[in-house]
């Protein structure tokens, strides 16, 4: 398959290759834009206008593009929102993802309200990795950064989901200094009674944003928590994202670094993004996106939206242009985005 036109590019042969020979190999398919929480780094807007219906991939549609793309090389799927599991249908459409066989990997990021009530569909999906968004342990404060008083419901889902035997199972951290850095130690704390892996995040200014100031990079999260223990590298597996892995002696679990900010890991992302509008992103700081979904409703044939994603992959930019010495901000709503 290869490009047309009087500005031919050589692109590869069924192969999600870029211009700086990165293998892309992992899409994050956002399914809603909705949420049930209103997170402070996140509805940076306040209240945001949703997409109409209309807009929205239908199931079909989001299948469709999926097998499109593992043909193309795709072989690991993350499944976001929004909060995915407010979706109506989502589990049935995990399951029927989880059915193809091409995939090595199928994985759900949730905030955990919903999680406990869906949580036998999930595994029979065949999906054992979890993400769990949980920024704090403090109920009181779940409420400010959230929007939500549902710590309770969300913790439950987390005792659940690992009594249901998920793993690993992941609490995903966004570190905000003043607002939560107080209990690192308490999360880092988990990993010696639970086989959880947290993974602390450097915060990204995306939209309009008022907690730039409040960012914590991770030499500084490392230099706390090992206050508690040394934290021994971790060999890393094929399954890995961007996460620097350490484990304390004796650690049921792992703790995580992910830092987007302060040690860009550009040069070997191997992610893409679909919204739930049906644009794809090939970096998630970038405002810039490609319209599948027109070309998808307008009867091209697979052949040609597989071109269209080729060439979209192909130039994918070499690094995103946020830096802990330059606090720009990138436009747009991690809410509709999906992280």
């Amino acid at each position: 398959m290869t490009a047309s036109g009087a500005d031919t590019i050589k692109l590869p042969e069924i192969k999600l290759v870029d211009k700086y020979n990165r293998r892309l190999d992992y899409l994050r398919i956002s399914v809603t834009d909705r949420c049930n929480m209103q997170c402070i780094y996140c509805m940076t807007h306040g209240k945001i206008q949703k997409l109409p219906g209309r807009e929205i991939l239908s199931y079909e549609e989001i299948f469709r593009l999926a097998l499109i793309f593992i043909k193309l090389g795709i072989s690991k799927i993350r499944v976001t929102g929004g909060e995915p599991l407010v979706r109506k249908g989502v589990c049935d459409f995990l399951i029927k993802l989880g059915r193809l066989e091409e995939l090595s990997d199928l994985s759900i990021t949730t905030n955990g309200i919903l999680l406990k009530e869906k949580i036998g569909k999930i595994k029979s999906a065949g999906i054992k990795r979890l993400n769990i968004s949980l920024d704090t342990l403090k109920k009181d404060k779940f409420k400010k950064i959230t929007g939500s008083d549902a710590f309770n419901e969300v913790w439950s889902s987390i005792m659940a989901a690992h009594d249901s035997g998920f793993y690993p199972i992941k609490l995903n951290v966004v570190v905000l200094r003043g607002i939560n850095d107080d209990e690192l130690l308490d999360f880092a704390g988990l990993t010696f009674s639970y086989p959880f892996h947290i993974r602390f995040i450097e915060y990204m200014p995306i939209g309009t944003s008022h907690l730039t100031s409040r960012q914590l990079f991770a030499p500084e999260i490392k230099n706390i928590i090992s206050s508690i223990g040394h934290l021994n590298p971790v060999q890393r597996n094929r399954f890995d994202g961007p996460a620097q892995r350490f484990k304390f002696e004796n650690a049921k679990g792992e703790i995580g670094f992910i830092r987007p900010i302060s040690e860009h890991f550009c040069s070997s992302c191997n992610r893409l993004r679909l919204t739930a509008s049906g644009n794809l992103k090939t970096c998630l700081l970038s405002d810039t996106e490609t319209d599948l979904k027109t070309p998808l409703r307008n009867g091209c044939s697979d052949d040609k939206l597989a071109e269209i994603i080729l060439r979209t992959v192909y130039d994918k930019p070499f690094e995103h242009p946020l830096s802990s010495n330059c606090a720009g901000i990138i436009p747009g709503h991690m809410s509709k985005i999906g992280g």
